[in-house]
This record gives structure tokens, sequence and C-alpha cells, in this order.
């Protein structure tokens, strides 16, 4: 039976841990006893350990596929650093150093490094360029993931649009408004997680990247308007990007990610062959809004 890593066996992780189980055998790695507990809920087997310290990866068991799925403390630059680069470094070197390495190591970026786009369309074709740090962070833990393992190793990219499923709809984000203009690319949590599996059961993409997106990217005032709808709410008040980055207390980070506006394809997942549980957002919203507004 193959056996399936999970470092970070969080939000996505402990989906795809309950996906791949009876078939697999899955280990959730997580480094707080909260989350351990999380891990065993699924079934899988749970163990302590931090990808940002190496000597704590010795506890964890040899695996076939490796996912590495950890999030950052914080959404700041450096924290981004210690865990998908530091840590995915550590990571990929520990398992390939052992005896047994596995035959492949799965990365769960984001769509994030294609930054701003003017509205238009991006593919895994479309040349990246982040524009602020966090985003070349990202590029750089991508290059990592697809390039340091060792040749019995593939590595591939997984492109994460905005993840929104169970504790994760936000509704009254858009409900109170304002709303401000631009693309939501999203994907529900089960799909992200079914998206991974399916890479891994399917052999599909080695040493390659694959954006996990839904089949249709929205515009965020569109989206607000049809919420609104669904609710039987009045529809929320709107801004454009150039009115919200008038706030003086804007951060950096939170302008240049205001300013992100593109509409990511998943051709390439869709022709691989992956069927989504929730191919659009009237599918994935449609539990949320029966529980909250029905």
């Amino acid at each position: 039976m193959t056996r399936v890593v999970i470092l970070g066996c969080g939000y996505v992780g402990c989906e795809l841990a309950r996906q791949l189980q009876p078939d697999h055998e899955v280990v959730g790695v997580r480094r707080s006893e909260a989350g351990l507990r999380t891990v065993e809920d699924t079934g899988a087997t749970a163990v302590k350990a931090d990808v940002t310290e190496a000597e704590t990866l010795a506890a964890v068991p040899d695996a076939d596929w490796v996912v590495f799925a950890a999030s950052s403390g914080g959404r700041d630059a450096d924290a981004a650093r210690e865990t998908y680069v530091e840590g995915l470094r550590t990571a990929v070197d520990h398992f390939c150093d052992r005896g047994a390495v596995p035959d492949r190591i799965v990365y769960t970026s984001s769509t994030g490094v294609y930054g701003d786009r003017d509205g238009d369309w991006v593919d895994e074709g479309t040349p990246i360029d982040p524009e602020t740090e966090r985003g070349q962070v990202l590029m750089e833990a991508e290059q990592i993931a697809r390039q340091r393992p060792i040749d019995d190793t593939d590595g591939t990219v997984a492109r994460f649009a905005g993840l929104y499923g169970p504790d994760r709809y936000r509704l009254d984000r858009y409900l109170d408004g304002p709303v401000t203009e631009g693309h939501l690319n999203m994907v529900h949590r089960d799909d992200a997680a079914g998206a991974v599996r399916f890479l891994l059961d399917g052999d599909h993409a080695r040493r390659d990247v694959v954006n996990v997106v839904d089949d249709e990217p929205v515009s965020k005032w569109d989206f607000a308007d049809w919420l609104a709808r669904q609710c039987d709410e009045p529809a929320p008040a709107k801004q454009t990007i150039a009115e919200r980055l008038d706030d003086p207390d804007l951060s950096d980070a939170a302008r240049n990610w205001i300013a992100a506006d593109k509409r990511v394809s998943n051709t390439k997942l869709r022709e691989l062959g992956y069927d989504f549980e929730y191919s659009t957002y009237r599918a994935g919203y449609r539990d949320a809004i029966e529980t909250q507004c029905g």
C-alpha cells in the first residue's frame, strides 16, 4: 500500500487525507497538539514535526509520496520564506537523503504568483514575474519543488486559487460590502484536495505545474450581486480598485493584493481528466447559502 505523508496537514491536507483513505496509508504531520487531534479525526496517523526544524522530521516515517501543504504562521514575506522556501528545502533534502526516497513530492503553491494581469487570462504557460516579495517567495519555492528533488523523485507544483468551503465561505464579507472590483479565482477545498489526489493516483504532472481552479473565474461585483439575490439581500455597495487604494492606511502588501487582477484557466487540469465536485461557485456555495440564508 502506498504511504502518503502530508506535511502541514491542515485545511486542505485533512480533506486530502480523508480522500486518500482507505486505498492509501496516510500520515499527517502537524506541529501543534490541536493540529494532531484534527489529523487523527480523519483516520490518518498523526505525527508531530515542524518542517522548519530538520531534526523533528526524523519522527516521520518513509513515504512513497510527500505532499507539502504547510502554511506560514503569518502573511508577511519573512514568515512565508521560513515555511515555503526554507521549510520546503529542508523537507525535500531530508526525504531525498533517506535510504528509501519518495517517488513524488507535490508542493501546493498559489495562483498569486501570476500577479496583476489587468484581468486577462493566464495559464501554466504564462511567464510569472511576481511584483511582491511574498509572490517572489512562492516562485522560489516552486523552483525548489521542481528542481531540487534527486533523480529518483519527481516534483509537482499545484497552484491553488482562492480556497473556500466549510468554515471559509465568508458570505458576510460580500453581503455587507463594499465590494472592490476585480475577479475571483476560486476552488472549493474538496476539489483542491481532490485535484492533488488525482495528480498522484493518476501519475500526472511529474516535474510540471498545474493550476487548481474551478471553471468560472467571476467578477467580484457579479459574485456579490448573485450572492445577495440568493440570500434575498440588497445588492452590496461597490467600489473601484482606485477608490479602494485611496485608503492611506493600507499596507503595501494589501495594495498589491487588491490591485492584482487576473482570470486563471484550468484547461490543463481538465484536459488531464479531473472531474470537479464543485465546478463553479454556484455549486460550491449552495450548502452555505441554504444554511446561512435559507
